[in-house]
């Protein structure tokens, strides 16, 4: 079954769970802009501090944060450029 329009799988899942801020930032800053553009990115980060970091973090870098997944918990990042 397919998702919303406009969202895509992932191309990779970024696995850091039971990792705490500020790790799964860290990681996901690391490994988005080896992916090519308009790639997406799954960060699977259990801590609850990733359910608003990771959205804030995209604001600040100018990337797309595409959705969250109560499954891993896990987050979807877009890069944008």
């Amino acid at each position: 079954m397919s998702g919303p329009v406009g969202e895509a799988a992932p191309v990779e899942v970024l696995d850091c769970r039971g990792q705490r801020c500020p790790l799964p930032v860290i990681k996901l800053a690391r490994r988005l802009p080896e992916l090519p553009v308009g790639a997406v990115l799954r960060v699977l980060a259990d801590d609850p501090a990733a359910a608003v970091d990771i959205p804030a973090w995209c604001r600040m870098r100018g990337q797309e944060f595409v959705a969250a997944h109560d499954e891993g918990p896990g987050y979807d990042v877009r890069r944008a450029g």
